[in-house]
């Protein structure tokens, strides 16, 4: 495990691995040692790398691979209930000691309605928790800053929410966003734990030019190593060769081509996205947090009215902002949708995709088509899209 790291958000991911590691350390009899665990956990904020920390931690020390049918489900609260939730935890498993439940969409506790039975029985069960498994609750509805203090509003309001209705029951795991530095410093250190050094300042503009995104920087990052096998250094040029050109070419020319509408080349453009990774349409839920993510900055580049990259730099908060070599490119593109309401359609759509690629359809590529010809189709008047119309329960509006 990487040491010296300072930020929350790392922090906290690092004190879960690391009971999890405990948890897993203490097993007889393929259960942990009573009050190695606590009822359950929350993890909390939007931070898809560090969320993924976490789960591949409870799955490296309660989930064996020939058994992963047997001992861990995924309750999805767009669909199912947190009483199906619970009950699971509740049964044994007959084919393996010890099981894991994740839930993932939290925020529909947390929609119209009381939610009186649910959160009475998310309480009884934190009272009498089965020593047999595992709940692991993920709140990833709003977003926690490195600063606490920079958090808006709304996340905050809905994070003191999660804490008076779970907070006394269950542990809460606070996913902080990852500060610049401490983004630099992960990389500079996982690249010596691959015997490669990186330079300070390929560093940064690693970190730079991927708007601090902890998910993108780990991918990106992978290639940087195998780029630079047997070097075992890594330069600015690497970083400019292999990162930047590369997201000029993908997701900015994608929205580019979707703000003119013109689907012909952003179906083209999509499919080089997905053939340009080992990941293929593995990664489709990374390339839709970016389209996400580049629909908001949009939003709020019109709704502040930015008309320069100058400007840009105060209305986008730290954590939020672009690499500067598209600032000029997405300030065009967002100026050429009419309203707000067009770009709150945009994230509708991408909403419903993401609830497409969780239940495992049998074709991602095909959720992804459609997504990009709806964007980049121009609505009518006085209607909504078919898929627009689903939305009501939208994870991006909730």
């Amino acid at each position: 495990m990487t040491q010296g790291r300072q930020g929350i958000g790392f922090a906290a991911a690092d004190r879960f691995v690391r009971e999890m590691e405990a948890a897993q350390a203490s097993m007889q009899g393929g259960v942990p040692a009573p009050g190695m665990l606590r009822a359950g956990y929350v993890l909390a904020g939007d931070d898809i790398f560090l969320q993924d920390r976490c789960r591949r931690a409870v799955l490296r020390a309660f989930v064996p691979g020939d058994l992963r049918e047997f001992c861990f489900a995924e309750v999805d609260l767009a669909s199912q209930t947190i009483f199906e939730a619970l009950d699971l935890l509740r049964t044994p498993s007959l084919m393996a000691p010890f099981q894991v439940v994740m839930v993932r969409n939290l925020r529909q506790l947390y929609t119209r309605g009381a939610k009186k039975e649910e959160f009475a029985d998310l309480e009884r069960y934190a009272r009498s928790p089965n020593p047999q498994a595992l709940l692991v609750l993920v709140a990833d509805h709003f977003s926690i800053p490195g600063d606490p203090r920079r958090m808006e509003m709304e996340d905050r309001n809905r994070f003191e929410r999660l804490r008076e209705t779970l907070g006394e029951h269950y542990a809460l795991v606070e996913l902080a966003r990852v500060e610049e530095n401490d983004a630099m410093r992960w990389a500079t250190e996982t690249a010596q734990q691959q015997q490669t050094r990186m330079d300070p300042d390929a560093a940064r503009e690693l970190v730079d030019s991927l708007g601090n995104d902890m998910m993108l920087i780990a991918t990106e990052l992978e290639k940087l190593l195998l780029y630079t096998s047997g070097r075992g250094r890594i330069t600015l040029g690497d970083v400019e060769t292999m990162v930047l050109s590369a997201r000029q070419r993908s997701l900015y020319e994608l929205t580019d081509a979707i703000s003119a509408r013109d689907r012909v080349r952003a179906i083209q453009l999509l499919h080089g996205l997905l053939n340009s990774t080992d990941a293929g349409e593995d990664a489709a839920i990374g390339h839709l947090y970016m389209l996400a993510r580049t629909y908001r900055q949009m939003m709020v580049i019109l709704e502040k009215n930015v008309r320069d990259s100058r400007a840009i730099w105060q209305a986008l908060w730290q954590g939020f902002r672009m690499p500067p070599f598209a600032a000029e490119d997405l300030i065009r593109q967002a100026r050429r949708f009419r309203s707000r309401r067009e770009l709150a359609r945009g994230l509708r759509l991408i909403a419903q995709a993401d609830l497409e690629l969780r239940s495992s359809p049998p074709d991602k590529r095909l959720v992804l088509e459609r997504l990009v010809h709806a964007l980049a189709t121009e609505p009518r008047a006085g209607s909504q899209h078919p898929l627009a119309a689903q939305l009501a329960f939208s994870s991006f509006s909730n």
